[in-house]
């Protein structure tokens, strides 16, 4: 087989497996439960870190138990995360089979003199360069995210929004 050949094939699988992947993904948006969620911005504080927002969603937890650290710690419970009507639940997963981090997993958070349900791995909204960074919010606004729950992994992002009062506006990034 001539050269030229063999990179020609290579490209077509490499094409072919970035296509599978786009297409899995636009798939789970279609056919997956999605939901809007509090978020909870933060700064990673890493030296590369690309254009984006990191952001901790805040779930509701049923039958979870915080862990705290100590001599009898305990690593996190696993949960399963559902849609309940508006709201994305984390209930913990009654089969608990020991630590997998493949799992999503909960933590529990202070801000501003309350206690928050976070999931523990936090997701990235990736922003164009050229905006404001949307997770600095004006007093009285909170930022959201719409996300898609998938049948194993974190939740993904879809689209950010802002709640001022009871009204949620999707905010138009481009």
């Amino acid at each position: 087989m001539k050269p030229w050949v063999k990179g020609v094939v290579i490209a077509v699988v490499h094409v072919g497996l970035v296509a599978s992947l786009g297409a899995k993904l636009l798939y789970d948006r279609a056919t997956r439960p999605r939901a809007w969620v509090l978020a909870a911005p933060y700064d990673p504080n890493l030296p590369i870190r690309g254009r984006y927002v990191s952001l901790h969603l805040i779930v509701e937890p049923r039958g979870v138990q915080e862990t705290k650290p100590g001599p009898g710690w305990q690593p996190p419970q696993s949960v399963t995360l559902r849609v309940e009507g508006d709201r994305l639940v984390a209930e913990a997963n009654p089969a608990e089979r020991g630590y997998d981090p493949s799992d999503s997993h909960v933590r529990f958070i202070q801000r501003q003199d309350q206690k928050l349900v976070v999931l523990d791995t936090p997701v990235a909204f990736f922003i164009t360069e050229h905006i404001p960074d949307p997770s600095f919010r004006p007093q009285g606004e909170e930022l959201w995210v719409e996300v898609t729950i998938p049948k194993k992994g974190p939740p993904r992002p879809i689209r950010l929004g802002v709640k001022k009062g009871d009204q949620l506006t999707p905010l138009e990034i481009n």
